[in-house]
């Protein structure tokens, strides 16, 4: 059986389920294991038929193929290639914005893999967006919504002509800007997190590019205490993201002094 035309696929019971509650519209097709019985696999069922989204009895080689050496767990959803936002879409959002922004900035990220790790993180995080320029970077290609297993559709994902520009526009928003380099004296955990902030990593083998560090407010390192001298974009990128999320959430945790507003 063929997928539907201009689809991702996104694999596994948890992740199916994410993009039938809250990305229904995007969801072409699921495909579920045919001699699988499972109450699990039921509740997809049942949650894409409310959606009226078509529900394939597939074997299990159809899945495998479709999967392609990822855990699919009997049930693989086809989501329809979301598009990415502009400048002019980010500024919404920022004005929408609930909470102070946390946004995730990629200079260069050019591994579609890194791209859908980066955004299922941000997901995690509660990241108001993930930004990224449009020329030397990858975009949301099928390997990178597959690897971000519905959070390409549930984060969204700005591209920019000009990412200094960018920059510069979230700076005179109060968004603090902190590039993250493998040099610098102050670590993220010396930094103040609570307000509106920007993470801005950079690509998987050069970092950030000048111009982009120049735009910086503050550049900080992650300590690193074995041989290896650097990380992963995909996996520093989740460790900031939390770290944000956990001094945001022990500031709302302090109980407020007596005489203090």
């Amino acid at each position: 059986m063929s997928s539907p035309s201009n689809t991702a696929a996104t694999m596994g019971i948890n992740s199916v389920r994410s993009a039938l509650k809250f990305g229904s519209d995007g969801v072409a097709e699921l495909w579920l294991e045919r001699t699988r019985r499972d109450r699990r696999l039921a509740e997809l069922a049942t949650l894409a038929r409310e959606a009226r989204v078509v529900v394939r009895q597939v074997m299990r080689d159809e899945l495998d193929q479709a999967a392609d050496g990822g855990n699919h767990q009997g049930a693989l959803a086809w989501v329809r290639m979301p598009a990415a936002r502009t400048e002019h879409e980010l500024e919404r959002l920022l004005d929408a914005a609930a909470q102070p922004p946390l946004l995730l900035v990629l200079d260069g990220v050019t591994d579609p893999h890194n791209l859908g790790a980066c955004l299922r993180s941000a997901d995690g995080a509660g990241a108001t967006a993930v930004i990224a320029p449009k020329d030397k970077a990858v975009g949301l290609t099928p390997v990178a919504v597959k690897v971000a297993s519905g959070a390409a559709e549930s984060v969204p994902f700005v591209q920019v002509t000009n990412l200094a520009r960018t920059l510069e526009m979230l700076k005179a928003r109060g968004i603090w800007l902190i590039g993250l380099a493998d040099a610098a004296p102050e670590t993220l955990f010396e930094t103040d997190l609570s307000g509106p902030t920007a993470l801005v990593l950079g690509s998987e083998g050069t970092g950030l590019r000048r111009l982009t560090q120049e735009r910086c407010d503050l550049l900080a390192s992650l300590p690193m205490r074995g041989r290896v001298e650097s990380l992963n974009v995909s996996v520093a990128a989740g460790i900031c993201l939390y770290e944000v999320v956990r001094r945001r959430a022990t500031l709302e945790a302090v109980p407020r002094k007596k005489g203090h507003l």
